[in-house]
């Protein structure tokens, strides 16, 4: 069977720049299109002593999961928490939630080195934000960094799934690693997410949220 070639320069990707190129239903041609498991990035925002970093916008039913990816956030204060909420439909971040959270840690002299559950920082059909970590310092080179996953936010008949992983260089100088999950035990569509400190601002840090094709 003869090969052919296409011309690069007579393929016009332009009108579909943000698609992927896939082979046709009759597998003779290409044409444009989403290939599951994309990530689209949807939002960036920077923190510069910020109270809080808040996605308003894109979160709807275009994609079934978004990720939200934190990067060396650096708070004011030392030795506090960062957190996340959920609004759902008012202008309040306080949609109720039941979540579990443990982690596990390590200091820099060896000492440590457990992984549990940790009660304080878990939530029983409660409004408060979540938290996400432990006590992140403020010392320069002191931050935490991490994603979280929201699954089918604007579901009005299940309960919106969130699952979180941080690593967080803490106040004393350890490294923990935390493992956050829960629902937000509503059946209004989340369409907002919070992040902030438990005291003090933001001092630095991007967050960038992405919908998954």
């Amino acid at each position: 069977m003869a090969l052919s070639k296409a011309d690069f320069n007579n393929i016009n990707v332009t009108p579909v720049a943000s698609k992927k190129l896939k082979f046709n239903s009759g597998a003779d041609g290409f044409e444009a299109g989403d290939l599951g498991g994309s990530m689209v990035l949807l939002s960036t925002q920077t923190a510069s002593n910020s109270a809080n970093l808040s996605f308003t916008s894109g979160i709807d039913s275009t994609y079934d999961s978004y990720v939200f990816k934190f990067i060396n956030i650096h708070p004011v204060t030392d030795d506090t928490i960062f957190q996340v909420n959920f609004r759902d439909g008012s202008t309040a971040y306080d949609a109720t939630k039941t979540t579990t959270f443990f982690d596990a840690n390590l200091g820099e002299d060896g000492s440590g080195g457990s992984l549990g559950y940790v009660t304080g920082s878990d939530l029983a059909q409660s409004t408060s934000a979540q938290r996400l970590t432990r006590s992140v310092g403020n010392g320069n080179d002191e931050s935490t960094s991490g994603e979280l996953f929201l699954y089918s936010p604007s579901s009005t008949t299940f309960v919106k799934h969130f699952i979180a992983t941080t690593n967080t260089y803490v106040y004393s100088n350890y490294s923990f690693n935390q493992f956050v999950a829960g629902y937000c035990n509503v059946t209004a569509a989340i369409d907002g997410v919070q992040f902030a400190m438990l005291s003090g601002n933001i001092d630095s840090g991007v967050i960038k949220m992405y919908g998954i094709t």
